[in-house]
């Protein structure tokens, strides 16, 4: 059975960490953590979720979409249309705070699903932003770090750079 786990949020140092390779698809505590996280993306409402967001510091997201939730383990980008689109942006670890963001408008991503056989695919629009989004989660990337101006929030925004959530 699946359980909420909770976010960790802005300034949290973990949040600034570069993610560890995932090694270990198969062990029972890993594919827990998989349904996991995706029962805590679900709850929360989120697009994405990755593991540095509920203090796991490994190469993992889970993604809606449509047709249902994707997890990406050690997703690289291999390629990025020179096309980029502007648009707002948000983050379950920096609740109600928005910000516009660049991003490539098409990307090919290759990743290993979650019984561990490598996947490629070609993302587009939504999907390439959310995918980027989480890709730079793993990095230590904020979308704070990119947002070309905060939309929303600012001041909620100051308050939490003088907090320390974790």
């Amino acid at each position: 059975m699946a359980k909420l786990l909770p976010i960790t949020y802005f300034p949290c140092k973990d949040l600034r960490k570069k993610s560890k390779k995932v090694v270990d698809f198969k062990s029972k505590e890993f594919q827990q953590l998989i349904l996991d996280m995706d029962k805590t993306m679900q709850e929360k409402d989120g697009l994405g979720l990755a593991a540095p967001q509920i203090g796991k510091n490994i190469n993992m997201v889970v993604i809606n979409t449509s047709d249902g939730s994707i997890v990406l383990i050690n997703p690289k980008i291999m390629r990025k249309s020179w096309k980029k689109e502007s648009a707002e942006e948000g983050c379950l670890s920096l609740p109600d705070i928005y910000g516009m963001v660049n991003r490539h408008k098409i990307i090919r991503v290759t990743a290993f699903d979650k019984q561990g056989k490598k996947i490629k695919f070609i993302a587009e629009d939504l999907f390439a932003r959310v995918i980027q989004h989480e890709i730079d989660h793993l990095r230590g990337v904020l979308f704070i770090d990119k947002a070309k101006e905060i939309t929303k929030g600012k001041d909620k925004l100051e308050e939490m750079k003088k907090n320390d959530y974790c």
